[in-house]
């Protein structure tokens, strides 16, 4: 009754918006597609669609199939891609998922020595996911997760690679330097610089403002680490970030280090994978090439 056709025509259509681009975009034509999907509302005795003018809107029973496309079909790609691999020998991809930004300047270091030792393995790195990073490795979007915040739940495994200290980046002759350490109350007049993440995921408002009820003059956000400390450098903010990164920063540009309260804020760095992928080789070869990295200064190995 209901095949992965269906699945794949009703997820077309959602994102090309119309029966006529789906049909292209499937190779098929539009009255096949017509015909295909009106069958299957005969059999289901429901429509999926509604029309309104020249578009379609998913009904209740639509959005249900909808949802199910978007879980069932990445599960049956990866399934049938590792299955190619296998036929041909081949290892196939690594795909790395980001909900760390600065950490993307760590992870380049990792990847050279582990595309080195794994010639027939390629590696894609995604940085955004419409439901997040552990929505995307339990919908096998991706393979392995690399988080600040590892989400604990059956089926997946976080492990700790890298210790790190966040910090307060500052311009090389700003007052706060002369202070051993900021305090939240030292941020109420200075524009903060963060990446373009809710303030809920953000250590320096979760551990560091929220709780004293502190809220910065302004804040702003930048999607890059150069163009934000570049900001950082000409006086036009502070900016939080891993004292490992920053310091890497204070080396090129006019910058200066301050420890964000008075014992710092500690952060790990964790790689999430499924359990049931245990056995991958490379899976396994990637973490401990994560760990075994002689971290740059300021972080350490757990």
């Amino acid at each position: 009754m209901l095949e992965r056709t269906h699945l794949r025509v009703i997820q077309a259509v959602e994102q090309q918006g119309s029966l006529t681009a789906a049909a292209q975009v499937l190779c098929v034509t539009q009255s096949a597609l017509s015909h295909t999907m009106r069958k299957l509302e005969d059999n289901i005795g429901t429509a999926v669609w509604l029309r309104e003018g020249r578009s379609l809107r998913l009904t209740q029973a639509g959005r249900f199939l909808l949802n199910i496309a978007n879980r069932v079909l990445p599960v049956l790609e990866h399934a049938e891609g590792k299955l190619k691999q296998i036929a041909c020998g081949e290892r196939g991809t690594l795909r790395i998922g980001m909900e760390c930004h600065p950490c993307y300047q760590w992870l380049l270091k990792v990847v050279s020595p582990f595309l080195d030792a794994w010639p027939d393995v390629d590696v894609d790195v995604k940085q955004k996911f419409q439901f997040g990073g552990v929505g995307a490795l339990l919908d096998y979007e991706i393979d392995l997760l690399v988080t600040p915040d590892p989400f604990y739940k059956s089926g997946l495994n976080f492990q700790p690679v890298f210790d790190y200290e966040q910090v307060l980046v500052v311009p090389q002759h700003h007052p706060l330097t002369a202070l051993e350490y900021a305090r939240a109350e030292d941020l109420r007049d200075q524009v903060l610089l963060t990446y373009p993440v809710p303030t809920d995921r953000l250590d320096i408002y979760t551990q560091f403002l929220n709780p004293a009820m502190v809220v910065p003059k302004q804040h702003k956000t930048s999607e890059t680490t150069d163009i934000m400390l570049q900001m950082v450098a000409c006086g036009r903010g502070v900016a939080a970030l891993p004292r490992w990164l920053a310091e890497e920063y204070c080396i090129r540009l006019p910058l200066a280090v301050v420890r964000l309260g008075e014992h710092g804020i500690a952060k790990q760095i964790y790689l999430g994978t499924r359990e049931n992928d245990g056995d991958i080789e490379y899976l396994q070869a990637f973490t401990e090439l994560a760990r075994a990295y002689q971290y740059p200064t300021g972080a350490t190995n757990p």
